[in-house]
């Protein structure tokens, strides 16, 4: 019996040390991240807002499931085990005028449901996809089918076909690719021997077949006449039709030719073979060109829309003034630049449709009113910038945050003040005003369902911490509605009673709450997901803090004090990636691995920063630019400043101070270890941009524009090219698979090292990674190895 006692004993006792994470090491923390417990996600509400699901994994299940609550009475989430739960989910509805019919899109089939009778119609039900469903403002359904738009009379039930786009040339137009003697040849054999041939070819220039005969000649019951739309050998997209059918618009967009694609081998493999991954192109080459046209269906013509009306349209980026010879050659040029357009968006009355559209070289973003009867354009509003168009609500691959409050008034966001805010037009007295204003950013909006009120997120207490706010279509001061100190991500209830609020805090991962969609109601905490041996351990609340840069600007930053600093008192400086990223919150970071491990460091004697430097979001449009032409300025200058800094206020020996990131923060550790080598004495620099000019064009173009046009922008912003300058200890770290930024990368630094003499650098590759490791053995390893890097040369 008593040996029974000791094994029990024993047993609970292993228990309760499995339950400790103390003291912290790589392998723990490196582990699988469900070890820490699995955050709720997706958060959607059911059409009826009673219900909200959510996906979870409380119990560590190899994959999350799915749960639900009831918004009116929010205490222990359930399992929605019932194959019905899904169905009951919020449809995405494209809605009549008032409300009581709407469409939707299944498994490629047009689906009409009925609000009043609770009915669900299905409207098409064929092999190929049907998309994009709407109302006009006649009570009919448009929808595509292929290329085409086909319209639904819902009270005859006659389907017709209102665009003919077809892929291809018209008869007679110039091919792109020429004609050979030898095609002439064949083609005058094909005369000379076939009598169909002859016909065929007669009844072409006597115009036989364009209508008004059937097939075999006689006069058509029904005759059928719609303008075929020729694509040529361009890419058909952004349909769009005007609610009230009159007007088609649409984009032709000719593929980039003769750019060079990359290829990335990926060497483990399962076939035991090296296989290509193909890759991505480089900042430089060429990008797709898209034209805009407008069809419009009772004229049945088409005609395409006029850049050269657009404000500015010929204005030349001011950094050409450092090319005299190219500034001159574009003088004379005198030529529009590319436009990239989205939309239209119309009015619900489709009296008027607003295009946005930016400038390839994204030094312009136009809200413009269209006249599609002509095609030319009136200016609503221009977003001009030397640098880049950007910042929240603003930059994106679509339109940002806009939209039409009445037939009248038009909403976007602006950085014209600095700071992305909200602005209401008038498309038709052309007054525009600012809703919200401040040293702070609107980082999301939403417009209620009776458009009266704007819905927006915003860091308007802090730049660390946002919260949810509403605000009147005329304007006002905003009310806001959260209140929990840290980050609130909001999904509202579609009847915009309720929040779903994702809440986390500096040293804690996000969790569902419930509130009422009230200022000072009480948010309800409905999940709890950490481990206890994740909460076993007193995970540090960093000191948010901010210090004066070298220009006089605000930047802030997270220090992890250690209780017990090593007599060398290290620092550590982590940069987080992305460069247009903010890691300085009071909510969870996503580099949660990073956080976990800065703890470690401070554990073992090191004071670690963690520095929104220039280029991070949260800041504004200053912040945001300072790196323009030149990344690895005022961002690496930052880092510097915040060594001086924790000198200043924290008491670290300056001369025992290292650095780590990933991606750009693997960028600004090369940059750091070989232009400030008196400030670092080490640094990782992992999955690290070492070449500019080797990187993709969306991200790299927008700040040092291409390397044949600026190259003073890529030599300075390079590591490679400063590579000479290493002094201190050096670790690189990279993903093979790299399909991001590329082994290649590490692969010519490494050369130049080599041709160089350098010895005081060591690179350590990942055969199965790319960007993002995916392996807990490969972060474990190379976390490791940052670790000792650090032991080695920070405390000795």
């Amino acid at each position: 019996m008593k040996k029974y006692l000791l094994f029990l004993l024993l047993c609970t006792g292993e228990y309760t040390f499995a339950q400790q994470i103390a003291p912290l090491t790589v392998e723990k923390i490196m582990r699988d991240p469900k070890w820490m417990g699995s955050s709720p996600t997706n958060f959607r509400w059911t059409a009826d807002s009673k219900t909200l699901y959510f996906n979870w994994n409380p119990e560590n299940k190899p994959k999350e499931e799915l749960y639900k609550i009831l918004a009116s009475s929010p205490s222990k989430p359930v399992k929605a085990v019932d194959k019905e739960d899904e169905k009951l989910l919020s449809v995405n509805y494209v809605y009549n005028k008032d409300k009581s019919l709407g469409l939707v899109e299944k498994s490629g089939d047009i689906y009409l449901q009925n609000f009043k009778t609770k009915k669900e119609t299905r409207l098409t039900n064929t092999m190929e996809r049907e998309s994009s469903p709407v109302f006009l403002t006649n009570g009919d359904i448009v929808y595509q089918l292929g290329d085409n738009l086909f319209q639904l009379d819902l009270k005859t039930a006659e389907t017709k076909q209102i665009t003919n786009f077809v892929k291809g040339k018209a008869a007679g137009r110039t091919s792109a690719k020429p004609a050979t003697e030898q095609d002439n040849w064949l083609k005058a054999q094909q005369t000379e021997l076939f009598d169909i041939i002859k016909k065929r070819n007669a009844e072409t220039r006597g115009g036989a077949g364009r209508g008004g005969r059937g097939r075999f000649g006689a006069p058509s019951a029904d005759t059928k006449s719609l303008k075929p739309l020729y694509t040529d050998e361009r890419f058909l997209n952004g349909v769009v039709i005007s609610p009230d059918g009159h007007f088609v618009t649409y984009k032709l967009t000719a593929p980039a030719a003769n750019n060079h694609s990359t290829i990335v081998p990926n060497y483990v493999t399962a076939s035991g073979y090296t296989e290509d991954i193909p890759g991505r192109t480089k900042v430089g080459e060429s990008e797709n060109i898209s034209q805009g046209f407008i069809y419009d269906t009772l004229k049945d013509s088409v005609y395409a829309i006029q850049t050269s009306t657009i404000t500015g349209i010929k204005d030349i980026p001011d950094f050409y003034k450092d090319y005299p010879k190219e500034l001159d050659t574009l003088k004379k040029k005198n030529a529009d630049r590319l436009v990239n357009f989205f939309g239209p968006l119309w009015n619900e009355n489709g009296s008027t449709g607003i295009i946005v559209a930016t400038s390839a070289d994204n030094k312009d973003r136009w809200i413009l009113k269209l006249d599609a009867a002509t095609g030319k354009f009136s200016l609503v509003d221009r977003q001009h910038d030397e640098a880049w168009i950007g910042g929240p609500g603003v930059s994106g691959f679509f339109q940002g945050s806009t939209g039409w409050i009445d037939n009248n008034r038009f909403y976007y966001q602006s950085e014209t003040t600095g700071y992305s805010h909200l602005y209401v037009a008038n498309v038709s007295t052309g007054d525009k005003k600012q809703l919200t204003s401040g040293k702070w950013e609107v980082q999301s909006v939403q417009l209620s369902k009776d458009k009266s009120t704007f819905y927006f997120e915003a860091n308007k207490e802090h730049p660390g911490i946002t919260n949810f706010f509403k605000i009147g279509v005329n304007g006002g001061e905003p009310v806001q509605i959260t209140t929990m100190k840290g980050l609130n991500d909001i999904t509202l209830s579609p009847d915009e009673k309720y929040l779903a609020i994702n809440y986390s805090y500096m040293n804690k991962p996000g969790e569902l709450y419930i509130q009422p969609n009230k200022a000072g109601a009480q948010a309800v905490k409905v999940t709890e997901s950490t481990t206890k041996e994740f909460n076993s351990y007193k995970w540090r609340e960093p000191d948010m803090v901010s210090f004066k840069n070298r220009y006089g600007a605000d930047v802030y930053a997270r220090v992890y004090k250690s209780d017990n600093p090593h007599p060398n008192n290290p620092a550590v400086v982590f940069v987080h990636g992305a460069g247009y990223l903010q890691n300085v919150h009071f909510g969870w970071s996503t580099y949660f691995r990073e956080f976990m491990f800065n703890n470690l460091l401070a554990d073992n004697g090191y004071t670690v920063i963690d520095i929104d430097y220039t280029g991070s979001s949260g800041y504004g449009r200053d912040h945001r630019t300072g790196i323009y032409r030149h990344m690895g300025g005022k961002d690496l200058t930052d880092q510097v400043d915040g060594v001086k800094f924790l000198a200043e206020k924290y008491g670290v020996n300056p001369k025992h101070v290292g650095l780590y990131g990933g991606s750009y923060g693997g960028f600004i550790t090369l940059m750091a270890m070989f232009n400030e080598s008196d400030v670092f004495a080490s640094g990782a620099a992992l999955r690290s941009v070492t070449d500019w000019a080797h990187y993709n064009h969306g991200y790299t173009s927008n700040i040092l524009n291409e390397p044949f046009n600026d190259p003073i922008a890529y030599k300075q912003s390079s590591p490679i090219y400063f590579a000479d300058k290493l002094k201190g200890n050096l670790l690189m770290a990279h993903g093979m698979v790299d399909v991001n930024v590329h082994f290649q990368d590490i692969v010519r630094i490494t050369q130049r090292f080599i041709e160089l003499g350098k010895n005081n650098w060591e690179l350590a590759v990942y055969p199965v990674e790319d960007h993002g490791f995916i392996e807990p053995s490969s972060w474990t390893d190379e976390y490791k190895r940052i670790f000792k890097l650090y032991e080695n040369t920070l405390k000795k």
